[in-house]
């Protein structure tokens, strides 16, 4: 669901992880149509970052 968000609305998806500076960053970027692709594919790379970054946590939480 979320990788949908990511490119239709890349903007919002910052919103959802939690970086709201990259939000409206990301949404001053979607303006253009060029732009939205960049905004997109920035959007799916952060949305990997923060699935990583939760396993990374999820992985030494148990560990203990």
């Amino acid at each position: 669901m979320r990788l949908l968000l990511t490119i239709i609305l890349p903007w919002f998806q910052f919103f959802t992880i939690g970086r709201p500076i990259a939000g409206i960053i990301c949404m001053i970027l979607q303006i253009t149509l060029i732009g939205w692709i960049l905004a997109a594919i920035w959007s799916v790379y952060a949305l990997s970052q923060y699935n990583t970054d939760k396993k990374i946590v999820r992985a030494m939480g148990s560990g203990r």
